[in-house]
């Protein structure tokens, strides 16, 4: 099993168990270095107290600033010179958060020397067992070994979409399995098992899991050689459940109404719509004290360039829970004059935004008026960006299932935002809308925590931003 679920999300389950081990580390580090810079002192360190309470702030800030530089998703996908960087980025980070706690609270320092002792440890320790996984450690090992049930249509989307996401480095398809009357798609050198019992072949290539990507299920589906294979220990699943969990996202083309139904999610409560309201509060009070210099410097820079009676703020209506229209708010980077002709897309190297309109997109810092809208509760801190009612009754229209994403109260942030770069066509939107569907299914406290903790990487990094 590659993943595991926690509050309904798939967590890599590799990644979870190197980031338990490196929160050991930091624990131990505090401890180590507590050892060696007092050894001669030991009146010193008994005067001190427990450094379990500092062990632990310095373990958990620590690896929050990890997780916000993405260093467990490069792993996968960017080698060792990316995840040196980013751990480098990351106890900068760190260092600094532990700074602003300290100051604040102080009883907690436990030294200049036993923090620099203990990032210096930690960090060379965590490198060097990166290092020694990135040379060493076969994949294989780790990987999962599939079978796909299927070798038309549905199977060629797959191989396609997996092919063009970073989120399946754990997986090795060792091949598929034609099905009676169906067209075949996929090159004939994959296909395997022909005259040969599913359950025969799985065992014979040490299969974990068969993923059923057959065009139709209606007709010759082997129910039987399934249950034989689920009652011998290995796992079957959906191609809907596969994407869900190896991509987060929702296969939309794949989709049809039971689904819906009778897939697991889409839960509502009273308790949880209610605990996420009090941390979209909580958060967007603490970002409109930390920004306000900059929201303050933005206003004066586009007044310098654009005079001092220009609009500063951009209002527009947008779409937003249960389909209800709201303004949003926005620092205006666009020319007054920008949709003179009526809605467009935005364009990459777009000729109406302004020199400050350049600089407080690439860092996401139009969007910061949009605190307003989630105090207001219009919005909430993390989900789907809210869309304009002039695009959303065209998309409705072409693309199945998008009022779905209205489900969930729009966001600053989202998971599609993460995971896709801006949209600008209707394809484009589709493959958002897939993100958006995960989200909306899934969406857990820990879910937004997580994707508010990687939004700082998009904007240290400036992904998707246009």
């Amino acid at each position: 099993m590659s993943h595991i679920r926690l509050f309904r999300h798939y967590v890599n389950l590799p990644y979870l168990l190197l980031a338990a081990f490196e929160g050991a580390v930091f624990l131990l580090a505090i401890f180590g270095a507590a050892s060696i810079r007092f050894f001669s002192q030991p009146l010193v360190l008994e005067e001190l107290g427990s450094l379990w309470p500092r062990a632990w702030l310095f373990a958990i800030v620590m690896l929050l600033a990890m997780m916000s530089m993405g260093v467990y998703q490069a792993q996968g996908k960017e080698g060792l010179s990316g995840v040196v960087l980013r751990m480098a980025v990351s106890f900068l980070l760190g260092a600094s958060l532990l700074s602003l706690v300290f100051y604040i609270f102080p009883s907690l320092f436990v030294g200049r020397g036993v923090v620099a002792l203990s990032t210096l440890l930690s960090f060379f320790i965590i490198l060097g067992v990166r290092i020694t996984i990135t040379r060493y450690l076969d994949p294989a090992i780790l990987s999962q070994r599939i079978l796909v049930l299927g070798a038309g249509e549905r199977a060629r989307q797959m191989i396609d979409r997996l092919n063009n996401s970073e989120g399946t480095p754990g997986l090795k398809i060792l091949g598929f399995v034609s099905v009676f009357c169906e067209s075949i798609q996929i090159d004939a050198d994959h296909i395997i098992g022909k005259d040969t019992e599913l359950r025969e072949l799985a065992q014979r290539h040490r299969i974990d899991e068969i993923v059923v990507a057959m065009d139709d299920r209606r007709t010759n589906f082997p129910t039987d050689d399934l249950l034989d294979c689920k009652l011998s220990g290995i796992e079957v699943v959906d191609i809907l459940t596969f994407f869900e969990r190896e991509t987060g996202r929702v296969l939309v083309s794949q989709l049809h109404p039971s689904w819906f139904v009778f897939s697991d999610g889409f839960a509502q409560s009273s308790l949880k719509t209610g605990l996420v309201r009090c941390c979209d509060i909580l958060v967007s009070s603490l970002l409109l004290i930390l920004t306000w210099p900059v929201m303050l410097i933005t206003i004066l820079a586009i007044k310098i360039e654009d005079g001092i009676s220009a609009p500063v703020l951009y209002k527009q209506k947008r779409v937003g829970l249960n389909n209800l229209p709201f303004f949003v708010y926005k620092f205006r980077s666009m020319r007054i004059d920008a949709e003179k002709g009526g809605a467009q897309w935005a364009q990459t190297n777009d000729d109406r935004i302004t020199r400050v309109g350049h600089i407080i997109r690439k860092y996401r810092i139009d969007e910061l008026p949009q605190i307003l809208n989630v105090l207001r509760g219009d919005m909430a801190f993390v989900g789907p960006r809210p869309e304009r009612p002039e695009f959303v009754s065209q998309l409705e229209q072409k693309i199945p299932y998008y009022a779905e994403r209205h489900r969930v109260r729009p966001g600053i942030t989202g998971w599609a935002q993460l995971k896709y770069p801006y949209a600008a066509t209707d394809k484009d939107t589709e493959n958002k809308l897939e993100f958006d569907l995960y989200y909306v299914k899934n969406h857990s406290l820990l879910l937004d925590v997580l994707i508010i903790l990687q939004t700082v990487e998009v904007i240290l990094f400036k992904k998707g931003s246009r």
